[in-house]
């Protein structure tokens, strides 16, 4: 077989899910045995996102080896649960600096550097080549933008090249489009992917599969009419109507054949799927038994998407214990002592996410503290984690100046500082602690209790870390340090012990979690924050008595 390629482009406007789509598609097919990997295409010319305003683009999403990636690479791994590189995610921007480092060093032989064929060829380069000659792998290929798009057009002719270089069975096109509803006139329109299709055609590619996104059901009449303009046959026009849990994708899009027509495709057999463990993580999720209300404390909240694993990772605790977990959004620069209770009292959680910059923090550490003094479930990540060592060294080894170096550079009691390999770092791109780094877990911690493992992986991103001159004070006060890397040097985790579930992480847990599979620290946090909420019934029932 060697490697089989499926490109993903989107048509007519942006938004439509090709992430998504090319997501479920990948579980389906690892549901049928078939080794996938994928990658996305970015037009952008940033070299990444890293540098990107949280509020504009969305979260920065981690892999393991260190790559700051699009948010869709978070989609992807919690769909395919599988761990993905620097390979996968490719920008606009890597793509030029690959090949003007490579002009500068005389590799052109003093040609003329041109889009094609240098700019092609080095993004050809760029899709997913097997580590061996033996590896037998489908390689999903997403290309963010729309078709018509002016940066897209070097990624669409590379995709031209290379289909023609490695044979149409072995590299398809799925194409996902719009089919709008005009509400006025009662209509469904086909023009749009008409168009798309047309534009694509212009370009020499020819879609093999239509992924068609409506409000509506499409008839056999519009199947029909598409597959007939845009050269497909019927069965490969499918229907990608909303879903109510984004995790039914995957089965409703198994219900419309999109992995059957995809393999067919490809030349390649069609197995039996095996999707009993999804069905029954979407059916928990459909059914929960009790209802949790999480507060989410940051800087970014104008944009829901810059928290999106955090947000993935708390469905994926309530799943694991049938609670459904309902978000209250609070604006940390907002809060203040005045409104605080008010903001908090009937919550039954709070977790404070990651975030670089002092604004907003003090709004933080004041729910860090009100977490901490009311015994209500909280998790701290990142920044998170930071903010709730600043309140404990404020408010109970009574340092009220104390701050981080980063946010208060004259402060003197720096209970977080610099690290000391990021002091003479000036670029901002690229330079953080990045990537998956291991933790040895304390004995008797909770974090040991829930992991169930003395040593763990998590992915990090961050310049700064915990003072270890303050380590024996919090200690002492009742502060733990649950987990540090394995010189003892970082610390990595702390926790409250005399506290229902007060946890902080230097790491960021939620890129790890899966919807099948949550991560130790969101199953225990959810699980705390529901039973919190039950004692409150309970307390209150009796008090109605």
């Amino acid at each position: 077989m060697a490697v089989k390629y499926v490109f993903v482009t989107g048509g007519v406007v942006s938004g439509l899910g090709k992430g998504i789509t090319a997501a479920s598609l990948g579980r389906l097919l690892k549901a049928r045995g078939y080794q996938v990997t994928m990658q996305k295409f970015d037009p952008y010319i940033n070299i990444d996102p890293g540098t990107m305003n949280p509020i504009q683009h969305g979260e920065v999403f981690v892999t393991d080896d260190g790559t700051e990636t699009d948010l869709d690479l978070g989609h992807y791994e919690r769909f395919i649960d599988e761990s993905l590189d620097k390979n996968s995610n490719v920008t606009t921007g890597k793509v030029y600096w690959s090949v003007l480092q490579k002009e500068r060093h005389g590799d052109f032989g003093g040609g003329t550097v041109q889009v094609i064929p240098h700019i092609t060829n080095e993004i050809k380069s760029r899709f997913y080549r097997a580590k061996s000659q033996d590896e037998e792998k489908i390689a999903i290929i997403e290309v963010g933008g729309t078709v018509g798009d002016i940066e897209s057009q070097p990624f669409l002719e590379s995709i031209r090249q290379f289909q023609h270089d490695v044979g149409h069975d072995n590299a398809i096109l799925l194409h996902v489009t719009l089919i709008p509803y005009l509400r006025a006139s009662e209509e469904m329109k086909t023009k749009p992917t008409q168009a798309s299709v047309k534009e694509l055609q212009g370009m020499g590619i020819q879609p093999d599969v239509l992924v068609c996104r409506s409000e509506h059901p499409l008839t056999d009449e519009i199947k029909g009419k598409i597959a007939l303009f845009c050269n497909v046959p019927v069965s490969h026009v499918l229907q990608n109507l909303d879903v109510e849990y984004l995790y039914e994708a995957p089965l409703a899009m198994e219900r419309e054949k999109l992995a059957d027509v995809v393999l067919e495709s490809l030349r390649l057999e069609n197995r039996k799927p095996d999707l009993s463990e999804w069905t029954q993580m979407v059916n928990d999720l459909r059914n929960p038994e009790s209802v949790v209300n999480i507060a989410m404390v940051g800087k970014y909240t104008q944009l829901h998407d810059a928290y999106l694993s955090v947000v993935e990772a708390l469905k994926h605790g309530g799943i694991s214990c049938k609670a459904k977990v309902e978000i209250t959004w609070i604006d940390s620069e907002e809060l203040n002592e005045k409104n605080l209770d008010q903001a908090l009292h009937k919550v039954d959680g709070i977790l404070v996410p990651g975030g670089f910059g002092n604004r907003g923090t003090e709004g933080m550490i004041l729910a860090a503290q009100y977490a901490r003094v009311h015994k209500i479930p909280y998790l701290g990540i990142c920044l998170g984690m930071q903010m709730a060592i600043v309140e404990f060294a404020r408010h109970v080894l009574g340092y009220e100046d104390a701050n981080s170096i980063e946010l208060d550079p004259s402060t003197k009691h720096p209970v977080i500082a610099l690290m000391p390999d990021q002091e003479s770092v000036e670029d901002l791109g690229g330079t953080l602690r990045l990537g998956s780094y291991p933790c040895v877990l304390a004995d008797s911690s909770k974090a040991l209790e829930l992991f169930g493992k003395k040593e763990i992986q998590e992915r990090h991103r961050h310049r700064y870390e915990v003072n270890n001159a303050y380590r024996e004070e919090f200690a002492t006060k009742g502060m733990t340090i649950a987990g540090t890397s394995p010189d003892g040097h970082i610390v990595e985790m702390i926790e409250i012990k005399d506290h229902p579930f007060y946890e902080g992480t230097q790491g960021h847990p939620e890129f790890k979690s899966r919807p099948n599979h949550a991560h130790p620290l969101f199953r225990g946090f959810v699980k705390a924050a529901d039973d919190y909420a039950k004692l409150k019934k309970s307390r209150q029932a009796k008090n109605q008595e």
